[in-house]
């Protein structure tokens, strides 16, 4: 599935409807939550014929297209499955109990209720929200694909205005030669990654960077009154800061993934559970930084794309042993240098790196079978699950 988005362009009373759209999205979203909550035995199908009985009930809901309104509905099984899925894994803790939306950003069509021109260089919405026809700007082009392959379109809107994105069905696969290169990645935050051939890349730390110009926007917000179109006029200031840092953490990962994943035939990297490591109150704000995560997921796409193997480890002690004799040296954050009685005396990041590249060629044979065999075992392993422990790691 590709995602494509565009930027839209249309009058003020256009973007108003949008924003209705979006308000009857979240409200039956929420009431088909309720509705679940109030009854037992409530599966899918339930919720989206309630789709139909707020349809009747309320006029302002029959105005958004049927489809849209079972899109809602299947957000809110979404959730309610997701929540279904952890009680019976055991997950420890909270288990991500379903809840209200207060804030909702986007409405899904399906199939219906909207209208490609012949130039696929505008939209127009059908229903009766009266958004009518939205021009497009971007950089893909749409007519690369049939109508029949896009399956959503939604309908998002930021700091900088309100953007369309188009789902279509399609496989993206590309091929590369085999370059028979293995690598292990250990990320930091001295370091975005350090690899197991001792290659280091700086971290970007954007937030740390634009952190002065964004505590001006927040002090600039707080002078204003509460209600007043200047202070709506400053927030959206600040909003499209936010927006500017999380773009460029997302190319920065887009990038860097891509690199990575096309240069080697074997990515092994840590499997960090980032939701216990921001507990640490001193380390949260760097942590969100570097966005390990948003990482690790573009490397599992390319991953698929590119047909590479990429293995998920188990981080624990792949900083304390000696990744030359595996003896266990202890050390604290502080200590920078691996220092082992063999003789081995190397960054510790590498020595981490080299430890996790060993564990992930240790869940795909061995390292001198796989050089070898390169081209023939790339399209015979599978690439790890996003949040999969070691242990559920394996080929098809």
């Amino acid at each position: 599935m590709l995602v494509f988005e565009f930027k839209t362009y249309g009058k003020s009373s256009q973007f108003t409807a949008v924003d209705e759209a979006i308000r009857t999205a979240q409200f039956v979203r929420n009431s088909c939550l309720r509705y679940w909550m109030d009854n037992k035995k409530v599966d899918k199908y339930d919720l989206n014929k309630y789709c139909a009985v707020l349809a009747g009930d309320f006029p302002f809901a029959d105005e958004l297209n049927s489809q849209a309104r079972q899109a809602s509905a299947e957000r809110t099984w979404s959730a309610i499955s997701r929540f279904y899925e952890n009680c019976k894994k055991g997950i420890p803790g909270k288990k991500g109990y379903p809840q209200f939306q207060k804030d909702c950003r986007s409405v899904e069509y399906k199939s219906t209720g909207w209208k490609l021109a012949s130039d696929r260089k505008s939209i127009k919405f059908t229903d009766k929200k009266g958004i009518g026809k939205l021009k497009l700007k971007g950089t893909r082009d749409l007519h690369f694909y049939q109508i029949s392959q896009i399956k959503r379109v939604r309908l998002v809107k930021r700091a900088d205005g309100v953007y369309v994105q188009f789902c279509i069905d399609v496989d993206r696969k590309e091929n590369i030669e085999p370059s028979g290169n293995t690598i292990g990645l250990d990320v930091g935050l001295k370091e975005y990654y350090t690899d197991s051939n001792g290659v280091m890349v700086e971290n970007p730390k954007f937030l740390l960077r634009s952190e002065k110009v964004l505590k001006r926007s927040q002090r600039r917000i707080s002078r204003k009154v509460k209600g007043s179109k200047n202070r709506g006029k400053a927030r959206q200031v600040l909003g499209k800061r936010h927006l500017k840092i999380s773009r460029q953490r997302k190319d920065h990962a887009i990038k860097l993934a891509r690199c990575v994943v096309q240069s080697n035939d074997l990515i092994a990297y840590e499997d960090l559970r980032i939701k216990n490591m921001v507990r640490n109150h001193c380390l949260a704000k760097s942590i969100n930084d570097a966005s390990w995560y948003q990482f690790r997921i573009w490397i599992e796409y390319f991953g698929k794309v590119f047909e590479k193997v990429t293995v998920a480890v188990n981080p624990a002690y792949t900083s304390q042993e000696c990744s030359s004799c595996g003896k266990v040296v202890k050390k604290t954050l502080s200590t920078r240098t691996h220092v082992c009685q063999c003789g081995c005396v190397m960054d510790r990041d590498e020595n981490a790196a080299r430890n996790i590249l060993s564990r992930g060629l240790g869940t795909v044979g061995h390292t001198e079978t796989f050089a070898l065999n390169a081209s023939n075992t790339l399209g015979e392993l599978t690439s790890t699950l996003i949040g999969e422990i070691l242990s559920l790691q394996v080929g098809s």
